[in-house]
């Protein structure tokens, strides 16, 4: 088994003392199973940007905050410097999620810390102490999974009130141990206030959950969480404790096409009229400006004389 130099270097540093095996390789990062002391922990060891397949990561970027200017410049300009900056931040969103999510109540792999390019956290077993499977692997009757889909439908509500969008939620990122379903894999989460795509992410997660589920409880294919979520994110009432019907009503009140179209011409009229006022001032300038040095050039004459 080749141990990647990031692993060696957390050997050297006293933070991991034996690599036990690789867990498994994905699109952005591979996974280990080692040894930190007495306790067997995950190490996730990021993969360079190069190498990572994760599609639209810009979507993703969308909102995420740099505090230092030098560094957010640095990132819009694509430099060196900006790219080294930006994987960072890629990086530490999962293990920031992580530690506010199991403050929210949600269940995650617990994080021990983020070190040059890897991530130290829980490793997630079942009840006989082996690696917990992924839910994609796990069949189910009807009854658990009714159960289990309104505790990840409660987890993605938790999530949403953390201020977090999961953004890439599966079967495929979802662990099954003792306990039931674990969110894991988080550093494309977007922050659900300042990213545009927030809101179809979210539906997205709640259709790929609900999807698998039902496979094996086909009634819960009928439900509307998404939209019942959102409507009480939009409306400020929706709590980690809110309790979902998996029902929503459309409304139908029919929309007012004609204030809309009234509101939409009004804008554009004013627009035009700043438009306008702007160019007579412009004008008026111009026109000011060549008569100025006339004027000033006449008085030089006369002092001449």
């Amino acid at each position: 088994m080749k141990i990647p130099k990031r692993l060696n270097d957390l050997i050297d540093d006293g933070l991991v003392d034996e690599v036990l095996r690789q867990l498994m390789s994905g699109k952005e990062a591979t996974i280990f199973v080692v040894r930190c002391g007495t306790e067997i922990r995950c190490a996730k060891v990021y993969k360079d940007a190069a190498k990572r397949s994760f599609k639209k990561a810009v979507e993703y970027r969308e909102g995420r905050h740099v505090r230092n200017t030098r560094r957010g410049r640095a990132m819009a300009k694509g430099s060196k410097f900006g790219k080294k900056e930006q994987e960072e931040i890629w990086q530490n969103t999962e293990v920031d999620a992580l530690y506010l999510l199991a403050h929210a109540g949600v269940r995650v792999p617990k994080p021990y810390g983020c070190f040059d390019g890897v991530l130290l956290m829980e490793l997630i077993t079942d009840a006989e102490g082996g690696v917990a499977p992924r839910l994609n692997d796990v069949a189910m009757g009807a009854e658990q999974a009714r159960k289990d889909h309104a505790v990840v439908m409660q987890h993605i509500v938790r999530m949403l009130c953390a201020g977090i969008v999961h953004g890439d939620l599966s079967e495929f990122n979802v662990l099954v141990d003792g306990s039931g379903p674990v969110i894991i894999d988080l550093p494309q989460a977007v922050n659900a206030a300042g990213n545009n795509n927030a809101r179809s992410m979210l539906a997205r997660d709640v259709k790929n959950m609900t999807a698998y589920y039902g496979r094996f409880a086909p009634d819960v294919l009928k439900s509307k969480y998404a939209k019942e979520i959102w409507a009480h994110y939009e409306a400020g009432t929706l709590t980690p404790e809110t309790q979902l019907t998996g029902r929503f009503k459309e409304s139908t009140k029919r929309a007012d096409v004609k204030g809309v179209l009234n509101e939409v011409e009004f804008a554009a009229a004013e627009h035009e009229e700043r438009l306008r006022r702007q160019r007579e001032r412009e004008l008026l300038e111009k026109e000011q400006h060549h008569e100025f040095p006339q004027k000033k050039k006449n008085r030089r004459h006369r002092h001449r004389r």
